[in-house]
Parts: C-alpha cells; sequence; structure tokens
C-alpha cells in the first residue's frame, strides 16, 4: 500500500511542481509586489501606497466599470445566442459537422488577426456594418473613433468570438441526451418550442452550462487582445474602452510602475473569486443542489 503511494507521489510530482512554478508562485509574487514600489529590478517596500494611489485613480475604476459591464452584458447574450444557435443545428441541420467546424474556425484563429478584420468591418466611413445600416436607412455610428460607442464595439466583437467555443460545447451535451426524450416527446406531440424550452431547462441545470458561464466570465474580466486589436494598440479615444487588464499592462509595461499593476492584479484576482463564488451558488440553486 504504501509503495503505491510513493508511486502514485512519483507520478504526480511533475504535475505539482510544475503547477506551483507556473500558477501559485506568480499570484503570491504578485502579490507581494503589490506591497512593492520602483523599477521591476529594485523594488522597495513601501505597503499599501499602491493600493491607496489605484483606489484614488479615476482610470482604475473606469477600467473596472468597462470590464463588469462588458462581462454583464456580453456573457449572458452570447449564451443565450450559443444555446439557440446550437439547439437550431442540432435539430434544423443535417451536416452538423460541417458547420460545427465553420462556427468553430474564429476560436483557432487569432484574435489579433480576427480584430485586425473587424477594425475595418467597424469602419465609420467604410466599414461593411455602416454599409449595412445605411442601406436599411439606420444611424450609422463611428464604431472606432466614438468614444460613446467603444464599449458597445468590444461587446458586439466579444459576442461573436465567444460563440465558437460555446457552440462546440453545447453541441456536445446535447449529443449526450438520450435520444428516447426526444421519441417520447414526440410521441405527446412536443412542438419545437417546447423541445427547446425543455433542452433550455436541462443545459442551464447540467455542469455543460455551468462550465461555460464559469469560463466566459473569467474571459471577460480578461479581456485584452480585443480591445488592442480593435482600437490598435490603444484603449480606445481617450482610453474609453480601457479595462482591467489593459490598465494592468499599461502601468506594467508603459508606465513602468510594476506595483501598482500588480496591486490592480491582485484586486482583479480578488472579483474575479468572488464572481465566480456567486456564479457556482446560483447555479447549485438553480439546480436543487
Amino acid at each position: 500500500m504504501k509503495s503505491n503511494q510513493k508511486k502514485a507521489w512519483l507520478f504526480l510530482a511533475p504535475t505539482i511542481i510544475f503547477v506551483t512554478f507556473f500558477s501559485i508562485y506568480p499570484i503570491l509574487r504578485a502579490f507581494v509586489m503589490s506591497f512593492q514600489s520602483g523599477p521591476l529590478i529594485n523594488l522597495n517596500w513601501t505597503g499599501f501606497s499602491n493600493y491607496q494611489y489605484i483606489f484614488s485613480d479615476p482610470e482604475f475604476w473606469r477600467a473596472i466599470r468597462n470590464t463588469i459591464l462588458y462581462a454583464l452584458i456580453s456573457v449572458p447574450v452570447a449564451l443565450a445566442i450559443s444555446i439557440m444557435l446550437a439547439w437550431f443545428i442540432f435539430s434544423k441541420v443535417k451536416h452538423k459537422s460541417f458547420f460545427e467546424t465553420t462556427f468553430f474556425m474564429p476560436y483557432v484563429t487569432s484574435t489579433i488577426a480576427i480584430g485586425i478584420v473587424f477594425r475595418y468591418i467597424f469602419n465609420g466611413e467604410y466599414g461593411m456594418l455602416n454599409f449595412l445600416l445605411r442601406a436599411l436607412h439606420l444611424p450609422a455610428p463611428n464604431w472606432i473613433d466614438d468614444p460613446s460607442m467603444s464599449l458597445t464595439t468590444i461587446i458586439i466583437f466579444g459576442v461573436w468570438t465567444s460563440l465558437a467555443f460555446n457552440i462546440v460545447i453545447l453541441m456536445g451535451a446535447l449529443r449526450n441526451i438520450d435520444p428516447n426524450y426526444y421519441t417520447i416527446a414526440d410521441m405527446y406531440g412536443a412542438t419545437g418550442t417546447e423541445k427547446f424550452l425543455a433542452y433550455y431547462y436541462a443545459t442551464t441545470c447540467t455542469n455543460w452550462f455551468a462550465f461555460l458561464l464559469t469560463m466566459n466570465i473569467i474571459a471577460a474580466f480578461k479581456i485584452y487582445t480585443s480591445v488592442y486589436a480593435l482600437f490598435n494598440g490603444q484603449a480606445g479615444v481617450g482610453n474609453s474602452a480601457t479595462t482591467a487588464v489593459f490598465y494592468i499592462y499599461n502601468k506594467f509595461q508603459i508606465v513602468g510602475t510594476p506595483g501598482v499593476a500588480m496591486a490592480a492584479t491582485v484586486i482583479l484576482f480578488l472579483i474575479i473569486m468572488f464572481v465566480t463564488f456567486l456564479q457556482r451558488k446560483m447555479m447549485k440553486k438553480i439546480g436543487g443542489r
């Protein structure tokens, strides 16, 4: 018995070392650095000064507000659209594998590359989106250069980029549903809407949906690449599109204040942990567990 335990620990040792070095240590190091100031090669202990700075910095609160709004809007919208599209493909489309591959392509494509394409689509003068809006005699805003539209632009792009991953996972969930359920539903004369609502309820009460919700929330709070790609390396006009991670990057890499960046990192980490905790509690109540 003891021999087997030693062998088990021996097999686990590389994974434990890897997780400790690349996951736990960076978190602890960031926490320590949040109490230090100065250049990266000569940090000095300064207590809570970095936290005092970020809490009094309007740019930090704008970044947190934008990040929370982005998560609150993009996550439920993306999940709702994903559920409807996944159900439509599963129940109506014959060549499901082709559409799954098509939807998954954006997920394996560089966000920077897709963002550059969308930057032209969102262009206020010659972009495809405004061309369609003008053709329909609808208002055509300046998606990129208007500060009031920056967050809306990021949300639209974020919803689109998250559909691929969500749909593939939901299609896998649909395949795991016993086909007899559909047969019984047909026998009792269930309509397409009733089947969809039953599927929707089933997915919201399973680990599939909990997994997707958790992953989408975490991804929303870590948004950075989309902002960088859409606004050509900036955070929008007048930093109108700045997010928490963009703020951290700016303070660390551009301004050169790693202590401030790490203090913001710790706050963001705590927010993500808190939101994830609330989400899991909510899912347990919905699932009756």
